[in-house]
């Protein structure tokens, strides 16, 4: 499983490369979504993922970290998706003006040809 985990993380994150590369702004957009997907991925996974152990110790009970999952991972990965929701947004906005001012989604403002 984490060979399978670990090819499609590799495949998400080239997606996103390949897409930066491309000329129109919408797909450079859609690539950093994609890179930043694969990075929390990796970082999750990273986390030592296990089922049904809470990552806050319950009330009542003695700390033992070995029957509680870490919830570092947890916390960034949230934090990640909640910044790059932000930033998803204004960069939209910033793409949607840019092609307001020069009516072309075209990265360096030129359709090729021009």
């Amino acid at each position: 499983m984490e060979a399978a985990l670990a090819i499609a993380i590799g495949i998400v994150f080239g997606s996103g490369i390949w897409l930066i590369l491309r000329p129109r702004s919408f797909q450079v957009l859609t690539g950093l979504m994609l890179m930043s997907y694969a990075v929390n991925l990796f970082i999750f996974a990273m986390g030592r993922l296990s089922v049904d152990r809470p990552p806050l110790t319950p009330a009542g009970t003695p700390p033992d970290p070995a029957l509680l999952a870490d919830p570092v991972p947890q916390a960034l990965v949230l934090t990640a998706i909640v910044i790059g929701f932000a930033t998803t947004a204004l960069y939209l906005v910033v793409m949607i003006g840019a092609r307001g001012l020069t009516g072309t989604d075209h990265v360096d403002g030129e359709e090729p040809g021009e």
